[in-house]
């Protein structure tokens, strides 16, 4: 066969392949990039990009409605959709150079347009041209989940494909789908002056702590979103209109499906590989190499690994190639640990979950404390009269950290030390005497976790030696 052609091939230029590629390229190995879409993938074009683009805008217009709470009069604020959309496509230009193909080249890397298909193990198909590898890493990501409803296929729906490309605002969008994308768009668009629905077949964002939803629901509700949770579609006629399991119908102007995603992986040959995968992805072990193969990995959203199913987030596609680059690259050992990985939904509040939630806990049989506290007795909050959150702790009988919720303004924000706390195993004592600025909003989380400790320094043991130590000193 020959010696390869490159010593690594990267399917995919979204966050993960580009991460694998760039440090690959960087230490002077042959590598090739390919990719059928726009360089950046999801994210950039289709996803965290413009969608929270599109929320600074909303939350933008928030401020201005909100305004005479602060003493300042300024009127309703006047929504120009073009200059929205324009702006839109002025931050994505800003940041595609960083993940060009010019870019990736001048590393070093060979940028190849067009579908990767496998035709052997370690032999790929980029249109008429094959290439072959000592090592390949599938980056290939996700889609929308388009669910097979009655009707919908004739009826013109969106995704977050196609979401950013609408001519006009919505009179009235419906929401088919109550999970992080739904929210997000849900307050992005109600900020712009939309009416909007959300329709969800079990509750609102699922996997998080029913505690912080209930917040959030509060929020969402409060600023005139129709949410209808336990309501399953049972068809979907032009308008377009869903007609709901018990009858009822829901009519708008425009319908955006988001529902969940699906993995790429039906046109890649995989078979032709001998690649194992299945409706949630390729599997992997642990360590994000392929079933049954010692060359190949998959990362980011087509990854099954071990049967935990995907995490379509692109911080974990990132995670997922820092791994590969020191198994695949450095031969060194890497092993998947999702025990402290963040997610956020970025509404305004924002929920930041990192860990296990309260029910999570329980479920895996710990032996469960939940400290909080609620963002009403926060100054920061207060003086900013964003006091509608809470900071909730799931701890074991030891103190140990499990988990950590927050639900309040820039939540995301503040939950990095969190996240090494737990990965990192640091003692509940260590968060609990950090030194935090006041006043912030990160004084909370902090303050939950002093409540631990509050009954033995309150002991009547503790005051006790108080007190004695204050007579004899």
């Amino acid at each position: 066969m020959g010696r390869p052609e490159f010593d690594l091939a990267v399917i995919g230029a979204g966050a993960a392949g580009l991460s694998v590629t760039s440090v690959a390229a960087q230490l002077g190995l042959r590598v090739a990039l390919i990719e059928r879409g726009p360089m950046g993938g999801d994210c950039l074009n289709t996803g965290c990009v413009p969608s929270k683009t599109l929320l600074a805008s909303a939350h933008a217009a928030m401020a201005v409605r909100d305004a005479g709470r602060f003493g300042i009069e300024a009127g309703a604020p006047v929504v120009d959709w073009a200059a929205v959309q324009a702006r839109i496509r002025r931050v994505i230009a800003e940041i595609a150079p960083m993940d060009s193909a010019a870019r990736f080249t001048a590393m070093g890397a060979t940028v190849l347009a067009g579908s990767a298909r496998f035709v052997a193990p370690m032999t790929l198909e980029v249109g008429p041209r094959r290439i072959t590898a000592k090592r390949i890493v599938i980056a290939a990501g996700s889609r929308p989940l388009v669910p097979d409803l009655p009707g919908l296929a004739e009826v013109a729906h969106l995704t977050n494909d196609t979401l950013f490309d609408i001519p006009e605002a919505p009179s009235h969008l419906l929401i088919l789908g109550g999970g992080p994308i739904g929210l997000e768009m849900a307050q992005a668009h109600a900020g712009l002056g939309c009416r909007v629905t959300i329709v969800e077949a079990g509750r609102i964002a699922s996997r998080e702590d029913p505690e912080l939803v209930a917040v959030l629901r509060e929020q969402l509700t409060g600023m005139g979103i129709a949410i209808r949770e336990d309501a399953k579609v049972a068809a979907v006629e032009p308008g377009p209109t869903l007609v709901l399991a018990d009858g009822s119908r829901l009519a708008g102007s425009h319908l955006l499906i988001a529902v969940g995603r699906r993995p790429n992986t039906e046109d890649l040959g995989l078979e032709q590989a001998g690649i194992a995968h299945g409706p949630r992805g390729i599997a992997t072990d642990l360590g994000l190499r392929c079933t049954g193969h010692a060359r190949l990995f998959a990362v980011g959203d087509i990854a099954d690994p071990a049967g935990l199913g995907p995490r379509a987030f692109t911080h974990v596609g990132a995670y997922h190639a820092g791994l590969v680059v020191r198994r695949a690259l450095f031969r060194l050992p890497a092993r998947l640990d999702y025990r402290a990985l963040p997610r956020v939904t970025y509404t305004a509040p924002e929920l930041a979950q990192i860990g296990l939630t309260e029910t999570e806990a329980r479920v895996a049989g710990h032996e469960v404390i939940v400290m909080r506290h609620p963002y009403r007795e926060n100054d920061r909050a207060l003086a900013e009269a964003q006091t509608a959150g809470l900071a909730k702790l799931v701890l074991d009988r030891k103190g140990r950290i499990l988990g950590v919720g927050i639900v309040c303004r820039n939540a995301g924000e503040m939950v990095g030390a969190w996240t090494l706390a737990i990965s990192r195993r640091v003692p509940l004592s260590a968060m609990a005497g950090m030194i935090v600025p006041y006043p912030t909003l990160a004084e909370a989380p902090k303050r939950a976790a002093g409540n631990f400790f509050a009954p033995r320094l309150f002991a009547s043991r503790t005051r006790a030696l108080a007190r004695i130590l204050a007579r004899f000193s």
